[in-house]
């Protein structure tokens, strides 16, 4: 039975996380401030990662999963509190490719801040640098937008709300701009064959084959419920982080290096049909936003 360490383990991807490796039979390990539900199987490793102390030292790790870094810092207080481990995977982000460069984006390419996700982008590449200047062989995984149950996160929690109300649907433009997603159980089918396969590639792309129009992902969305949408297209001259959850910018990475280790993703019918039986029953654990109070506002003479 392999020991892990999961930084975080009470939201989302941290969450989903720990209760995968659990339930594989992994013996799990989350480091968090104890302030949240712990998912069953796991045992808690209760501390701040910037004040550990001794918290870690003892414990011998075959793999540290850190999901929750963002910056340096982050990455500096973890490895001074750990004590020994084999494997090291960070997840990292999208956001550290510029939007300039050409796509689908590669993992050689030059890293830079990106005009859309701003600091949080140069964050992320101060955490690889941080990381890779300490533990050269570590891993990192670049995902794009990360779905799957137990996503606090309101995205396709928005589109089921719209569903479920029988609200026409706000539509950016004309639908046409694409998105890219990842389910998190293929992030963390990846991660387990990571831990045990040692693969040659450390810095990996990772998201589904295709991407997918906005408009179609909506209607996905709301055939995972029964529905089919009625659409509303909004001039492109008003920002659609205002009624909508993505922002506009369209943009794809390269992964061709996932697929030569992860050959098969989780179907995106499947994998939304999940999230909406999640939320059915976990709609309190989604942060919400005003989306609607924008819309009734502001598009009262499209909807």
């Amino acid at each position: 039975m392999k020991k892990i360490l999961v930084t975080g383990g009470t939201t989302f991807v941290s969450k989903y996380t720990a209760q995968y490796f659990a339930n594989k039979g992994y013996d799990t390990y989350v480091l968090n401030r104890g302030s949240k539900p712990q998912v069953e199987g796991v045992t808690l490793l209760k501390g701040d990662r910037h004040e550990l102390g001794s918290l870690l030292k003892s414990h011998t790790f075959d793999a540290v999963l850190d999901i929750t870094s963002y910056n340096g810092n982050d990455i500096n207080d973890l490895l001074g509190g750990l004590g020994q481990f084999d494997t090291y995977i960070f997840i990292s982000s999208s956001a550290v490719y510029p939007e300039t460069e050409p796509q689908p984006f590669e993992e050689s390419y030059k890293l830079s801040v990106n005009k859309f996700w701003g600091k949080y982008g140069t964050d992320k590449i101060e955490a690889e640098k941080t990381l890779l200047d300490k533990v050269p062989n570590a891993y990192i995984l670049r995902p794009p937008y990360l779905y799957g149950p137990m996503n606090n996160v309101y995205r396709e929690a928005f589109v089921f709300d719209c569903a479920m109300n029988d609200r026409k649907f706000c539509l950016p433009g004309d639908g046409s701009m694409k998105l890219q997603f990842f389910h998190v159980e293929d992030l963390c089918k990846l991660m387990e064959i990571i831990i045990n396969n040692n693969p040659d590639e450390h810095i990996l792309n990772v998201g589904n084959s295709d991407s997918i129009t906005i408009r179609d992902w909506v209607t996905k969305c709301y055939a995972s419920l029964g529905k089919t949408p009625m659409f509303v297209n909004i001039p492109g001259d008003i920002e659609q982080r205002q009624y909508f959850s993505f922002y506009n910018y369209e943009y794809a990475l390269d992964i061709t290096k996932m697929l030569s280790i992860l050959p098969d993703t989780i179907d995106l019918n499947e994998g939304l049909a999940q999230c909406a039986e999640w939320y059915k029953d976990n709609e309190a654990e989604v942060r919400k936003k005003p989306f609607f109070d924008f819309i009734d506002n502001n598009f009262k003479d499209l909807i």
